[in-house]
């Protein structure tokens, strides 16, 4: 699949789910997948930390497998090589991970998505090549510790108008409060435990996913 195509796919959808397995209530988290993909979630972050790269092109082409099958986008977190190795559709920096515009010049025709705290981030990552920025964290969460802290649903007021490319939104969202995004302009919402730590994953999915285009009527 080409970049336009990858692009094309990304703009149709609605939640992304992160799958670190640590966050998975000690479920497997290939097992995770397959609940989300029957939900209908169609855009999957794969993300590990700690894991040595033969692990993670191991898990990651389980992960691929899946996705490929249900026409769901798998983004690799951090790792472009790890991307590449698997046929993954993308890859998602941090600010201390590989520079987008490097990224970009070594996977031309994956979606490069980037995390941004504040204008200037996002800013930087739209100009440096990055398909999509990532706005967060809103409210506060436990599987991620920045710097910034919180930034608060109001930091996509101040983005979004400068923003030529999609954006996602993440950190501490869950069904009771993704209004406060999605009336921000937020299509496509990133969670991570709202889903993978539910006791039901698949249910837990289609109501995120129905609340999301509920606040946006």
């Amino acid at each position: 699949m080409d970049l336009a195509s990858r692009q094309a796919r990304f703009q149709q959808a609605d939640l992304y789910v992160v799958i670190t397995e640590a966050f998975c209530d000690g479920r497997d988290g290939v097992e995770v997948l397959d609940a989300c993909l029957r939900a209908g979630v169609r855009l999957v972050q794969f993300r590990e930390k700690h894991t040595s790269a033969q692990v993670l092109v191991e898990k990651g082409r389980a992960f691929a497998e899946r996705c490929q099958e249900a026409g769901a986008l798998l983004i690799v977190n951090d790792r472009v090589d790890v991307a590449l190795a698997i046929g993954a559709d993308g890859v998602h920096l941090g600010q201390d991970d590989l520079p987008v515009a490097d990224a970009r010049r070594i996977a031309p025709e994956l979606l490069v998505g980037a995390s941004s705290h504040d204008l200037d981030e996002a800013l930087a990552a739209q100009s440096a090549g990055a398909t999509y920025v990532n706005i967060g964290p809103i409210f506060a969460t436990q599987t991620k510790d920045v710097p910034t802290g919180v930034v608060g649903p109001e930091m996509i007021d101040t983005i979004r108008p400068h923003l030529t490319i999609p954006f996602t939104c993440m950190g501490g969202l869950k069904a009771h409060n993704l209004h406060e995004v999605v009336r921000r302009g937020t299509r496509r919402v990133a969670v991570v435990t709202a889903v993978t730590a539910a006791p039901d994953v698949r249910i837990a999915a289609k109501e995120l996913r129905q609340a999301i285009h509920t606040a946006g009527v």
